[in-house]
């Protein structure tokens, strides 16, 4: 494990963000563990966040010129990680799009800088991956080139068109998707923290009923 993912992982943990038990979650699927990123909210949080986001760039070997984060949680994520690899001695822009276009002043959906050249989309999770399509066709639309998209946690679950959301997406867009950790990571953290072997477990047993198969 890349120290910047020990590094997140014990973030989220002191945060809330990650939890363990039983939760409901949308998909009607009962899960031994819950992520919401949301819960960062003060600043040398985010601070870190945007330090692990960064890391995981440089990680990924990827090109390119601009990050953009889809409303609302991209928003910050793009911000936070512009400034993390401004402190690495990178300066590199950071856009994003309103819910609804904007009728005056300057107008249009999208704020920041110009939407050109290779793109990073920067989210926190991929789910169903509307968000994500509606972003890389807004950035195409603009004329940029999105190479790449980074999110916190790839949960690696099967979804209603036998794929992992993350793989349906570098499917149908042509892009790459970088996960900060993925549940491999998670499981390696609690065996590095000793934690109650039930959560493991716990998680191991969801995997296999409802984890999607490595791509071929």
């Amino acid at each position: 494990m890349h120290s910047y993912q020990q590094a997140f992982l014990e973030l989220a943990v002191e945060h809330g963000v990650l939890k363990f038990g039983e939760f409901r979650l949308k998909s009607g699927r009962t899960s031994p563990y819950f992520f919401n990123l949301g819960l960062i909210s003060s600043g040398t949080a985010l601070q870190r966040l945007g330090r692990a986001y960064a890391a995981a760039l440089s990680a990924g070997g990827i090109e390119f010129d601009l990050l953009f984060g889809p409303a609302y949680k991209g928003i910050s994520l793009a911000a936070v990680t512009a400034v993390a690899l401004a402190d690495t001695g990178r300066d590199v822009g950071f856009a994003y799009n309103r819910k609804e276009a904007k009728d005056h002043g300057e107008g249009g959906v999208l704020v920041g800088a110009p939407p050109k050249g290779r793109v990073v989309v920067i989210d926190d999770v991929l789910t169903a991956g509307t968000a994500m399509r509606e972003a890389l066709r807004l950035l195409r639309a603009a004329g940029a080139e999105p190479v790449a998209a980074i999110i916190a946690l790839d949960r690696q679950e099967v979804g209603p068109g036998g794929l992992s959301a993350v793989a349906e997406i570098e499917r149908d867009e042509g892009i790459k998707v970088i996960s900060l950790v993925t549940v491999h990571e998670i499981l390696d953290f609690l065996q590095d923290r000793h934690a109650d072997p039930g959560i493991a477990a716990a998680i191991r047993d969801y995997q296999a009923r409802y984890g999607a198969a490595a791509p071929a």
